[in-house]
């Protein structure tokens, strides 16, 4: 099918048998369209072309078919050219020529292939699971589930995240200790790791986690009073980046 010798069989069937329903005769219809007796006879006797498809149209063993198998996986590992694996298979018995394979990669090689969705990057997996679920659209949730689906450690990652970030959200502290010893029934070390720094200071966490005061502007002002120091490093004395210090506030 789609092929140029299926094509003008097809087509001389057609004219044949169109001349034939006219009322002429055979050896009128080999004078007509220039062909053998033999040529007219197949033509005229086949009442669908696709029986004429025999010889080449049909599955004949080839040398090449037990080094098929080889030739697929070299092509999925991304090796494609067929000089180099026509001198691969040579060493494993090939007796065959180095064109057959080059048919064989061309065929492989102008096939369509089947259009799949891009997997989402890790980077825009993490932006959802740190993301409110509200504020995902419907095309990111579905994809976001499928995810889970496929991946249990991300499901319950994707958990774990979202609860902890209800507890610093709606100051909920006091759930702190069984979000602890949930995270430690999963096989989940970097969140192992979170939670043992957390038990080293629990009370300092939970009370920030409760409470309603926090550091954050203090730390703020420290971070900027850093970076002005950074940026002054090697360029001026204390009494110029004190005056710079005391002008941002």
């Amino acid at each position: 099918t789609g092929h140029r010798f299926a094509d003008r069989t097809r087509a001389r069937h057609a004219a044949v048998h169109a001349l034939l329903e006219a009322g002429h005769s055979r050896r009128s219809i080999q004078r007509q369209l220039g062909m053998t007796w033999r040529t007219v006879k197949q033509l005229a006797d086949a009442a669908a072309p696709e029986e004429l498809f025999t010889g080449q149209w049909q599955n004949r063993p080839s040398v090449l078919d037990d080094y098929k198998p080889y030739l697929d996986d070299r092509w999925n590992e991304g090796f494609t050219n067929a000089w180099k694996l026509w001198e691969e298979i040579v060493p494993l018995g090939y007796k065959g020529s180095y064109q057959r394979v080059r048919a064989y990669l061309h065929k492989k090689r102008t096939s369509p292939r089947p259009v799949t969705a891009r997997p989402p990057s890790p980077r825009t997996v993490a932006g959802w699971i740190l993301s409110r679920p509200e504020t995902l659209t419907e095309p990111e949730q579905l994809q976001l589930k499928t995810v889970r689906s496929h991946c249990p450690e991300l499901d319950a990652l994707t958990r774990h995240v979202r609860f902890f970030a209800v507890m610093l959200t709606q100051r909920q502290g006091e759930y702190l200790p069984a979000w602890l010893d949930a995270v430690r029934q999963d096989d989940l070390p970097s969140l192992h790791t979170l939670a043992d720094g957390i038990d080293r200071d629990l009370n300092a966490v939970t009370a920030g986690l409760t409470l309603p005061w926090s550091s954050g502007a203090v730390e703020g002002h420290v971070n900027r009073i850093k970076m002005l120091k950074r940026q002054m490093f090697g360029r001026a004395g204390f009494a110029l980046l004190r005056k710079r210090v005391l002008l941002a506030q």
